[in-house]
């Protein structure tokens, strides 16, 4: 399908940039050349574009980025999700479930289970995604789990530390040293991070940080989930080793929200995941308060939260996380793209990504105030502008 050069949106009833901070502006314009942004005004100054669309009043935000997801994977685990609502509590164990069904499964049942999920998340206004692997555990399985997901997006990460495989039970030191080794050999040429479950139950934090030590020497930059299902010194290692962000942070210290802060390491918050596991949300308007970056993401994965809606979650991060809904909104299209250590999308900025979005409303505040309703009207990318 051939596209035209240059398309000027005008009419955008509030159009939000986070150029700087918010950046709203009404009755703007803007124009998209070649998939950048290539201009942005006021209406009555918009230059002429090869095509024009009218928002008719509505608003234009930039591209939700969804900096943590687990989208490579087979089978289903609604019956866990029952029993969580019946009462029982939430485990790391249960990921051993979907570890078999995903060893199971053939590529193209991986890959079409990826495509369907991206194509959900793009209609919710997800433009950038990044898939970790994590449900193979083997050499073979976590390289052709990135192999798939790299098929979909850049922003790929190497989770073979999720949990130690049943294989390796009485045996985790070993399975380390498969993770530093031939997993971690077999996996780098398809993933650019590499991230390790550090909670009880997964893997302990020394562990962690000589997996984080030798991703980085293999050129992948880290990542880390911790402080999820109770406080733990997973945080303080993300800021010991500077990493860009660290993901779910439910249970902090005062000491953990000072590292944060000083190390400048983002804090992407999960909320999702408290809605699937009724555990406490973690309170993003402590982090903000105190000087800390917070990323939203949806942790799209079939076990404790099986949402790939990021308005469901901004809705979950302004009534039950304290944060407004212009600081929800930032969280989870600049903030996002920060926690990936990107600056040309999550900003609508002249020479930025066209990767932007029309809500079927007039303003930001409606994806809070309306939450469940399909608010995403249409989608622009770069690849598609």
């Amino acid at each position: 399908m051939n596209h035209p050069t240059s398309i000027l949106i005008t009419n955008i009833g509030e159009l939000v940039t986070h150029d700087p901070e918010l950046g709203t502006f009404a009755g703007a314009a803007l124009v998209v050349d070649g998939g950048t942004v290539a201009w942005i005004g006021p209406t009555a100054q918009a230059p002429a574009a090869d095509e024009a669309f009218d928002a008719e009043g509505r608003a234009v935000i930039p591209g939700f980025v969804d900096s943590h997801s687990h989208l490579v994977f087979a089978g289903d685990r609604a019956g866990e999700f029952q029993a969580r609502m019946a009462g029982e509590s939430y485990g790391a164990g249960g990921i051993r479930t979907t570890v078999a069904a995903t060893r199971a499964a053939p590529d193209d049942e991986l890959a079409a289970g990826v495509a369907r999920h991206v194509a959900e998340m793009r209609r919710q206004g997800t433009t950038t995604v990044e898939i970790k692997s994590g449900y193979g555990l083997t050499v073979d399985d976590e390289a052709r789990s990135l192999r798939i997901a790299r098929g979909f997006t850049d922003e790929t990460t190497f989770l073979g530390a999720h949990v130690v495989p049943p294989e390796y039970a009485d045996d985790p030191a070993g399975y380390v040293e498969l993770v530093t080794g031939p997993m971690l050999a077999a996996a780098a040429p398809y993933a650019r991070w590499i991230d390790v479950f550090c909670e009880t139950g997964a893997f302990e934090v020394d562990q962690a940080r000589a997996i984080l030590r030798a991703g980085e020497a293999a050129g992948l930059g880290g990542r880390l989930h911790a402080n999820q299902l109770g406080p733990g010194p997973g945080v303080q290692l993300a800021a010991e080793l500077g990493l860009v962000a660290v993901d779910h942070c439910t249970h902090l210290t005062d000491d953990d929200v000072h590292a944060l802060r000083d190390a400048g390491t983002v804090a992407t918050l999960l909320p999702g995941v408290e809605f699937s596991t009724r555990q406490p949300y973690p309170d993003a308007r402590r982090l903000i308060d105190a000087g800390v970056t917070v990323a939203l993401a949806s942790d799209c994965n079939p076990g404790s939260c099986f949402t790939s809606s990021l308005p469901f979650c901004i809705a979950l991060a302004v009534r039950e996380m304290g944060m407004t809904p212009a600081e929800a909104v930032w969280a989870a299209t600049a903030g996002g793209a920060r926690a990936l250590g990107r600056t040309d999308v999550g900003v609508l900025t002249p020479g930025n990504r066209a990767d932007l979005v029309l809500l079927d409303a007039p303003s930001h505040v409606h994806l809070a105030y309306r939450p469940g309703v399909p608010l995403v009207a249409r989608t622009w990318t770069a690849s598609s502008a």
